[in-house]
């Protein structure tokens, strides 16, 4: 028998992390759909397609499947904007929107926002999980501002445009207008 590759875990790593981040996925939009308190281990094993024995071996708990999976979209969320923002070689106003998008638009609209309110409804639950994140992408916004304008206009610029999105978030039922209204705003601020 051989030994795995050094710097690759063995092939039944791989699959276990591939199948907890799928039951991950499928508990997610089952606690959007549903909502926390409405969620069941039984439809979440049912949607992820693993056996409520399965489930339970994987997350002892309900509690503790949400937080993973609040945790893996958040860590997704982030991973994106670090990649989109990183890319110096577009336009700052295109990075910034794009950042926006993956950070928030992409919750915008009939079959998304249920994930951004079970996120928001559960703020007892979720703790550092939620807060962590969304510390790291102002100081990802601040970061890129900082570049063009300086360290000390930066920090009041990105949370206007934190303000911003959060406030777009609440009054407009789709992406695009979502998008178009925040690259606005963006452009202002960048002036």
């Amino acid at each position: 028998m051989s030994s795995p590759e050094v710097g690759h875990p063995p092939p039944s790593t791989v699959a276990d992390t591939d199948r907890r981040s799928m039951v991950l996925d499928s508990a997610m939009g089952t606690f959007a759909r549903f909502g926390y308190r409405k969620t069941s281990m039984e439809e979440v094993a049912r949607a992820a397609r693993i056996s409520r024995p399965g489930l339970y071996f994987l997350f002892s708990a309900k509690e503790t499947l949400f937080r993973a999976a609040v945790a893996q979209a958040l860590d997704r969320d982030i991973t994106a904007v670090e990649h989109v923002l990183a890319d110096t070689g577009r336009p700052l106003l295109e990075r910034l929107v794009e950042a926006f998008d993956q950070w928030a638009g992409r919750y915008i609209g009939p079959l998304t926002s249920d994930v951004a309110v079970v996120i928001e409804d559960n703020p007892d639950l979720l703790g550092e999980i939620i807060e962590t994140p969304r510390r790291r992408f102002e100081e990802l916004i601040t970061d890129a501002i900082a570049m063009k304008s300086g360290r000390e206009a930066a920090s009041p610029v990105a949370q206007t445009m934190i303000s911003a999105s959060i406030g777009l978030k609440h009054q407009i039922a789709s992406r695009e207008v979502y998008l178009e209204r925040l690259e606005v705003a963006i452009d202002l601020l960048l002036r």
